[in-house]
């Protein structure tokens, strides 16, 4: 088997897709995008196929050691999600050429469903109790949630009273078991998270994502002693060798790669044994479309310290269409009291809907960050 051909799509509301061809007429599907940045990754996915084509697709392993080594200059974020992109692809070409799904690929199954948790938002929405309870009467059981609008340095601590009075709204309208999880977003300083970790631990939230920039992870240590909550991290770092150096230094509780950012299934895999053997849980980002999560959830499916999965049904970033929108067999994300069943057609397990994706694909999104500032004017991460 050769690989022949491929193709990349740019997609609203804000994803990427790639579509690998073999000349046994096997077609491989892959989610490669970086928020804000998808063009320049399609690009790097350009030049990252001029080894490709002619190649086995089957030699994963591989190809993956030499798209990623090859070129000198290693890692970073939009290689990387080219990476990501392309290794989906291939795994699942070897999926359809085998007749299984890629879990069992990877060692078979060590679970039969997998828990999911649902966005409502947070930042600057007055209802975040309601959407909760929509959410709860769905059957999950967890969501997660902004915690602030933007924060300076030092802040205001009406602004922490705001996050305070929405998480508490949220637990009032749910239950003591209802999971709750709070993202920071990268937008907290190191003064305001410390005062954030303390006063929210009463909630007993599930977990408080990014309390910290991915820059600043030294100081997780010294963050996690003002509050008793699990801190998870992740969807900013790229490779097994970055997380790495996050799970010597400790403090972390749960790992969030995004496997498309963090160099696809192979990659993924393997941060989440390093992770394991920390005793660090997993609960991968996925915020994207519908190759994204089936490749999530497939990892899901093999990796012991897996714990939840976030997944962008109904997520406020996607207008006019959805996740669904592009697939034919949509009843695969099959969700039910909070988890969803295993993918079990082969390879990733998803049909695209090709029709769909050429017409979205003429819009050419070019969807970009907010750009928020503080009350003087500076710069706000948002």
């Amino acid at each position: 088997m050769k690989i022949i051909g491929y193709e990349t799509y740019i997609v609203p509301p804000r994803w990427g897709f790639l579509k690998i061809m073999t000349d046994e007429g096997i077609v491989g599907w892959g989610e490669p995008c970086l928020e804000g940045r998808t063009h320049t990754v399609h690009a790097c996915i350009d030049e990252l196929m001029e080894y490709l084509v002619g190649k086995d697709p089957r030699d994963i392993e591989d190809h993956w050691n030499v798209l990623y080594r090859a070129s000198f200059y290693r890692g970073g974020p939009i290689m990387m999600s080219a990476l990501a992109g392309i290794d989906q692809a291939l795994w699942d070409i070897k999926g359809k050429a085998l007749n299984t799904p890629v879990y069992q690929l990877l060692g078979g199954k060590c679970r039969d469903r997998m828990r999911m948790y649902s966005w409502i938002g947070g930042d600057r929405p007055d209802d975040v109790a309601r959407m909760a309870k929509e959410r709860l009467d769905l059957g999950f059981t967890a969501i997660k949630m902004n915690a602030t609008e933007e924060l300076n340095f030092i802040d205001d601590y009406s602004k922490v009273d705001a996050v305070l009075a929405r998480v508490q709204a949220i637990r009032d309208a749910t239950n003591r078991d209802f999971g709750i999880g709070i993202d920071f977003h990268g937008r907290v300083h190191k003064p305001m998270a410390k005062v954030l970790m303390r006063e929210l631990a009463p909630f007993n939230p599930m977990f408080v994502e990014e309390p910290l920039l991915a820059e600043h992870l030294d100081a997780i240590k010294e963050i996690a002693q003002y509050g008793a909550i699990p801190i998870a991290t992740g969807e900013r770092m790229f490779s097994r060798w970055e997380f790495k150096s996050v799970l010597m230094r400790g403090g972390i509780d749960i790992l969030q790669p995004d496997v498309s950012h963090c160099g696809g299934i192979t990659e993924l895999k393997k941060i989440a044994n390093m992770a394991e053997a920390f005793d660090v849980a997993l609960a991968p980002h996925c915020p994207l479309g519908p190759i994204a999560l089936a490749s999530s959830l497939h990892i899901d499916t093999v990796c012991l310290n897996a714990v939840i999965q976030e997944q962008s049904i109904g997520i406020h970033y996607n207008k006019d269409n959805d996740v669904l929108d592009y697939m034919h067999n949509k009843e695969v994300y099959h969700f039910k009291n909070g988890y969803c069943e295993l993918l079990t057609e082969p390879g990733l397990g998803i049909q695209v809907n090709e029709e769909f994706l050429q017409n979205q694909r003429l819009k050419d999104p070019k969807w970009r960050n907010p750009i928020w500032r503080n009350k003087d004017g500076s710069f706000a991460e948002w």
